[in-house]
């Protein structure tokens, strides 16, 4: 897959503010500085399109990027950041949820999780939520790089057995650094527009 275009992103924070044009939508989700940003500069061959942030917590909308006009990848504030008020948080989970439940458009869930660490209580509710609503999902493992070659397949293993992925979820771990893992979500990304 070759990204040609990525319009500026679309923001919302309800329904009546998505984009209406029923393309297929691939929604990102992760904790706080588990590298979404970087990802998805990554996905769309852009330095900065989503901005990226020493100080965690700073996407607070939904945000649709348009990608070749073709499909919208969609960023939504991280999870797990403990200097997020606790009705801040109650709001985010709202409109994530709301989009979850409401958006025939959602086709699949890029879910983020750091592997220089074991995956944290956040990481499996967030999983397990998921799979309540039957969602389909790979588990992007970021920073990949910063993990000595040695201590990988010990690091593989642990993840696997933590997250216990259900049948058809995959694991690709990935650097916006050595850009492994990109080509794959480039395959996973164009096989589902390809049965439309």
């Amino acid at each position: 897959m070759e990204v040609i275009s990525v319009n500026e992103p679309i923001i919302a924070v309800r329904i009546s503010q998505y984009p209406e044009d029923k393309k297929s939508e691939f929604l990102i989700l992760g904790r706080s500085n588990v590298g979404k940003s970087s990802f998805i500069n990554t996905i769309i061959n852009r330095k900065n399109l989503a901005r990226t942030s020493s100080k965690p917590g700073k996407t607070q909308t939904l945000n649709f990027y348009l990608v070749n006009d073709q499909f919208y990848i969609v960023d939504v504030p991280g999870y797990g950041y403990a200097q997020t008020s606790k009705k801040q948080m109650e709001k985010f989970g709202l409109m994530i949820e709301e989009y979850l439940k409401e958006r025939p458009n959602l086709k699949h869930i890029f879910l983020l999780v750091d592997y220089r660490h074991k995956p944290t209580e956040d990481d499996l509710l967030m999983y397990k939520f998921l799979k309540y609503y039957n969602l389909p999902v790979t588990i992007i493992c970021t920073k990949y790089d910063k993990v000595n070659r040695s201590l990988r397949v010990k690091q593989d293993e642990l993840i696997k057995k933590t997250i216990e992925p259900s049948l058809g979820d995959e694991i690709v771990n990935f650097s916006s650094v050595s850009k492994v893992g990109k080509d794959r979500v480039y395959e996973i990304i164009e096989n589902i527009l390809n049965k439309q």
